[in-house]
């Protein structure tokens, strides 16, 4: 798999986990992976903010902070803001097309939805919001997949889109979770400024300096511990499976196991053990 994976080597790694220690929930090292690089995150933030600007430059914000958290969800080392525009500069392409793809496709979709919302007067336009929020949640959901995938496989942007749609089906139980989760943060904002209309004008600032310091990353984070457990399932490891030797330094940036691993791993356990027995 030679140049399958677009990643890049480190000279440090991240701290790792001791491996006797007891498994811990998902949300409980999500949150854990959040505080740890809390202020890390806020310069990503504000940069991401600062040129995401939809058709022209949506693309490489978003390649640039799904590298970013992509690493620190595997807990691998990232240094930050240059890996950020080192990330843009080595996929400035497909970011660049598949960002002015995705604008278009949601702004078109805004545009329908405020349509039907406001105008749907009979049973059929009713039918047609259902179905333009149904298109909603897929492509915002594939969207998921997409940087990531652009990211790490050289892969056409045509397979990008195509692979995308399918793990939205594949990993549908942690699409939910993560769309809605990520609903409800909207929700609550939108539901404040609605809630305490006296109070709008202090609220909406807060709410605005939250979002520009905070909301990226931690979305970005999160997508990245819905998402790739099933990327490495259905992608990853099959190639693997086939080809054990191959990219062992790549497959290290992502934090995975190589076939020589875990025959340390199986020897540090039988020396911990002490107890081997060996036939005659």
């Amino acid at each position: 798999m030679a140049g399958l994976f677009g990643l890049f080597n480190y000279e440090k790694e991240g701290p790792g986990i001791a491996k006797n220690a007891p498994k811990k929930h998902g949300f409980i090292v999500f949150f854990e992976t959040f505080f740890r690089n809390f202020w890390k995150f806020i310069p990503i933030n504000l940069v991401y903010c600062l040129i995401n600007v939809p058709v022209i430059t949506n693309g490489f914000a978003n390649v640039g902070i799904t590298h970013v958290a992509r690493n620190t969800a595997r807990d691998k080392h990232s240094f930050g803001l240059s890996d950020f525009f080192e990330t843009i500069k080595k996929n400035k392409k497909q970011a660049l097309i598949a960002g002015i793809i995705n604008s278009i496709v949601y702004i078109l979709m805004i545009m329908n939805l405020v349509f039907y919302w406001f105008y749907a007067k009979n049973i059929l336009q009713s039918i047609g919001f259902g179905f333009v929020m149904a298109i909603f949640f897929v492509f915002s959901v594939m969207c998921y997949y997409l940087w990531t995938l652009i990211i790490t496989f050289d892969f056409s942007l045509k397979q990008a889109y195509m692979n995308s749609f399918r793990f939205v089906f594949v990993n549908l139980k942690y699409n939910l979770l993560c769309f809605f989760t990520i609903a409800l943060v909207y929700a609550v904002a939108i539901a404040l400024l609605v809630i305490f209309p006296n109070f709008f004008f202090a609220i909406l600032p807060i709410e605005i300096l939250l979002y520009l310091t905070i909301f990226p990353c931690f979305k970005a984070l999160l997508v990245q511990f819905c998402t790739f457990h099933s990327i490495k399932k259905y992608i990853i490891d099959p190639y693997y499976e086939e080809h054990p030797d191959e990219d062992i330094e790549k497959r290290h940036d992502l934090g995975l196991k190589t076939p020589e691993d875990e025959v340390e791993e199986e020897s540090d356990e039988d020396d911990e053990d002490g107890d081997v027995i060996f036939n005659d």
